[in-house]
């Protein structure tokens, strides 16, 4: 299946600043009452929220919404839940709101339902016997010619030596399977690692900006984000299919949107949940600490995929296909692997 973009990966070392997902900024508290903390949220995301056409958003309607609610003297309680709700309009689950006695979240998990069931997988696909080799769950499926690793968060470590085993033991096969299904993501750094050894050019990956004034459409200019494959004799070009669905989130919509690039990779499954834009935040008035998406992540053509990205071949696991042994999204990959 042709590929709709450039080839890819590896972050240069800007981009991996400019998309740093865990930096968080604090203005100096001053006191305020609760009006006053909510006039200060309220505008802090007016000016620097990166999505507000994407989600589809009318931000001036949630603050005449939100804003009668609000009143001075009510308890942190109280004013907790209406700051995390008007937050929660933007579907975004990386916005947050952190209290001492609470966290606010857009819980991705609502976008759809769990598409795997690794239990499922192991008795019927795996057995007891499959390799562990530091985050990966791996061997080899389909009498052997297809390799399966199972990859559940980008928030574990690994290493290029570990990679290069993955890719090592399975050299002979007609195909992989990389399943990200329910991964919600974590180090981009891992991302990059990962897709290093996919490929060997060192074309664009995608492009990004950031927001860089108060009004909802002032960014700076798209910079393209660069790859530069791992300097090993090993890359594996034969075809991949890498399984998502709602719950592959953020970094592992990175990974997504940038297997787009790839000749060799495609996506099997459910449209990721998105999570392009990268977050960065600061402190209320009364101490809280706030986070929400401040950058765009695009194809290098300028496709925004924040929503999602989609699959190359749509699957979701189907009850009927469970009770007769078979993985529904495994099998939609076998299929298109043992045809290629």
């Amino acid at each position: 299946m042709k590929k709709r973009y450039g080839k890819i990966l590896i972050f240069t070392a800007a981009a991996l600043l400019l998309l740093s997902c865990e930096r968080i900024f604090f203005d100096p508290p001053t006191p305020a009452d609760a009006p006053a903390t909510f006039d200060y949220l309220w505008n802090k995301v007016n000016e620097q929220y990166a999505y507000f056409d994407v989600k589809n958003v009318d931000w001036d309607a949630v603050y005449a919404r939100y804003a009668s609610e609000i009143r001075s003297g009510m308890s942190d309680d109280s004013l907790f839940f209406q700051l995390g709700s008007m937050l929660n309009e933007l579907r975004d689950g990386h916005v947050n709101l952190f209290s001492e006695f609470n966290i606010s979240r857009f819980d991705i998990s609502l976008l759809g339902p769990d598409n795997i069931d690794f239990r499922f997988i192991k008795e019927n696909y795996l057995g007891t016997d499959y390799y562990s080799t530091g985050p990966f769950q791996h061997d080899f499926i389909a009498g052997g010619r297809v390799g399966y690793i199972r990859y559940a968060s980008f928030s574990t470590g690994t290493s290029g030596a570990q990679i290069l085993y993955l890719f090592d033991r399975y050299k002979d096969t007609d195909g992989l399977i990389l399943d990200m299904r329910q991964n919600g993501g974590g180090y981009i750094s891992n991302v990059n690692l990962f897709l290093s050894y996919l490929t060997l050019s060192d074309a664009p990956v995608f492009t990004s900006c950031i927001k860089a004034g108060p009004g909802h459409e002032e960014f700076s200019d798209l910079t393209p984000v660069y790859a530069v494959p791992a300097d090993t004799v090993l890359h594996y070009a034969k075809p991949v299919a890498v399984l998502i669905d709602r719950g592959s989130y953020s970094a592992t919509s990175m990974f997504s949107l940038a297997t787009l690039a790839l000749d060799n990779v495609f996506l099997v499954g459910d449209t990721t949940g998105g999570g392009l834009g990268m977050p960065n935040g600061g402190q209320l008035p009364n101490g809280w600490i706030y986070r929400f998406s401040i950058t765009r992540t695009l194809t290098p053509e300028g496709i925004n995929y924040e929503n999602g990205v989609p699959p190359d071949i749509y699957a979701v696991l189907d009850s009927s296909d469970m009770a007769q042994g078979f993985d529904t999204v495994i099998e939609a990959a076998l299929d298109s692997l043992l045809q290629r």
